[in-house]
């Protein structure tokens, strides 16, 4: 039976593809790194932004840390709010609610920021805990946010435990900690994606998660 259904944030609970996008040609701005195509920043929605500097552009973890710090100055003051509910979401949220589970999130976002988004669109009281990542960047990795959730809220068993989320690190990170997972395809990620990094589930639309949840507990 699961009883712990932890949601990632970006492209899983809001569309914050604008804000994110921006916040990341300001900061490639800073360094005079041209973008000529948004959508080559595509592969850049999900994972931490440390990791895609090094991979993408080649930083350093040193210059890659600073790179994060001018990002934020982006999206601290602006980028955070260019952002939108998906539709149904608060429905599907209040649904499982009524039906018991206990809703947590696990997000690579700062923790900081996402307490802060989730408040602004009024979603933070259907979860139990919010959790992500730190300022410094020491849990930043998708694994380690939600080991730390799962032992901040005191889960004994992870087979009580679902993640949802919508790109490979967080098939990921979930399958490290021993989690099932639910792919969602209206995020960033493709079916191949989540097929290929092991997704036990995919659902089409925020809503199919209620009906997923309630037949995974007749199995």
């Amino acid at each position: 039976m699961k009883k712990y259904v932890l949601f990632d944030l970006d492209g899983t609970l809001t569309d914050s593809r604008e804000g994110i996008v921006n916040s990341i040609v300001y900061m490639l701005g800073y360094y005079q790194i041209a973008i000529k195509d948004r959508g080559e920043l595509q592969p850049w929605l999900g994972p931490p932004l440390k990791e895609s500097l090094m991979k993408y552009c080649g930083f350093t973890e040193k210059k890659a840390l600073e790179g994060v710090a001018v990002y934020r100055e982006y999206f601290d003051r602006q980028g955070i709010f260019e952002n939108k509910v998906y539709p149904d979401m608060e429905e599907m949220l209040q649904r499982l609610r009524e039906k018991g589970y206990q809703l947590l999130v696990a997000t690579s976002k700062p923790e900081t920021a996402a307490v802060r988004v989730l408040e602004h669109f009024k979603l933070a009281e259907y979860f139990t805990y919010i959790g992500g990542a730190t300022l410094d960047d020491s849990r930043v990795r998708k694994g380690d946010v939600i080991r730390y959730v799962l032992e901040s809220c005191g889960v004994e068993e992870n087979a009580q435990a679902v993640m949802v989320g919508d790109r490979e690190h967080d098939v990921q990170g979930a399958k490290e900690n021993g989690l099932a997972v639910i792919g969602v395809l209206y995020g960033y990620g493709s079916r191949e994606e989540l097929t290929k990094a092991g997704a036990d589930y995919l659902v089409d639309k925020p809503m199919d998660l209620v009906e997923l949840l309630a037949n995974m507990h007749k199995i």
